[in-house]
């Protein structure tokens, strides 16, 4: 749905984006991470078609960015939400949904309809006729999403969806988007908050100009940080730790508040060898699990925040 080739974009000489590639497959949610100033705005500018490439190019829906006919025709399948709302204030939520569906050319009574729908989806629906210079930033932001999926797009792109949203409202974006990546549609996010693209998203590029790492959080923690086996014991005898040692395929053994920790290369095999060794030791063990590593530990190493 979305290929990126080589697409880099330069500012007074200077590199905003280089040489990024990656493809995002339809019906997928894909989260690009990265610090300020990485290149996530400028890059899904580019994809949507409202800035030029300095080089390279993307395909969105077959459609090349870098063709003026074809780039016409993206804008017409692509929703966006920008950085800042952009709304109309003195017009009701309504009214600007409303105006911005008549633009795409969506016939009255499916406007009516979808707009009804969004509105619902985002907890607006009470409020459709005021003025949208009495809500709330948080509502503004809801408006602006709505108006991102409004005439029913292909592919859509959200740079920073639930910026300035208190938690409640944040889940409310959440739920909607969850929802409507059970329709297969493709949703393409920037975001800095690490948690909410874990649970969002199928897979994930960390850049800061160009991609530094693709896939999704679960690989991406295992290639980052590989695979560690805990293992809880009702007391921990340094004669266990040392039977752990002493396995040929365990590496960097350690003892952490009371539990053995073990770098495995493959658990599934591994924990019943180190389940029944200690067993026959006479040791009781309570559980054993994987160390989960988070989105953020991998952020962290990819950017330069080390070993958190």
């Amino acid at each position: 749905m979305i290929e990126i080739v080589g697409l880099g974009r330069t500012f007074d000489g200077k590199a905003a984006v280089e040489d990024l590639n990656l493809k995002v497959e339809e019906g997928e949610v894909f989260g690009l991470l990265g610090p300020n100033g990485a290149g996530k705005t400028t890059t899904i500018r580019m994809l949507a078609c409202l800035i030029k490439q300095t080089s390279g190019t993307a395909f969105v829906n077959g459609l090349e960015i870098n063709t003026s006919s074809d780039s016409q025709k993206i804008r017409g399948i692509v929703g966006v939400l920008p950085e800042s709302p952009g709304l109309y204030e003195s017009l009701s939520a309504n009214r600007n949904l409303d105006f911005f569906a008549q633009l795409y050319g969506v016939p009255k009574d499916k406007r009516e309809k979808r707009i009804e729908e969004l509105l619902k989806m985002l907890d607006l629906w009470d409020r459709r006729d005021e003025p949208v210079a009495t809500y709330s930033k948080g509502m503004k932001q809801k408006i602006a999403i709505a108006r991102a999926f409004v005439h029913d797009p292909q592919v859509v792109f959200l740079d920073e969806p639930t910026a300035g949203l208190d938690p409640q409202a944040s889940l409310t974006v959440r739920e909607f988007l969850v929802a409507l990546k059970k329709e297969g549609r493709t949703v393409f996010i920037n975001s800095h908050h690490l948690d909410e693209v874990e649970r969002l998203c199928d897979r994930i590029a960390v850049m800061n100009r160009t991609a530094l790492a693709i896939g999704s959080p679960k690989d991406l923690a295992r290639r980052y940080w590989g695979r560690t086996t805990v293992v809880e014991l009702a007391a921990v005898d340094p004669a266990y730790v040392d039977i752990v040692r002493g396995l040929d395929f365990a590496s960097n053994v350690r003892v952490d508040d009371g539990r053995i920790l073990v770098d495995l290369d493959d658990p599934e095999i591994r924990n019943p060898v180190i389940v029944e060794r200690l067993t026959r030791a006479g040791a009781k063990i309570e559980y054993v699990t994987e160390l989960k590593r988070s989105l953020e530990d991998v952020y962290m190493k990819l950017i330069g925040g080390g070993d958190r």
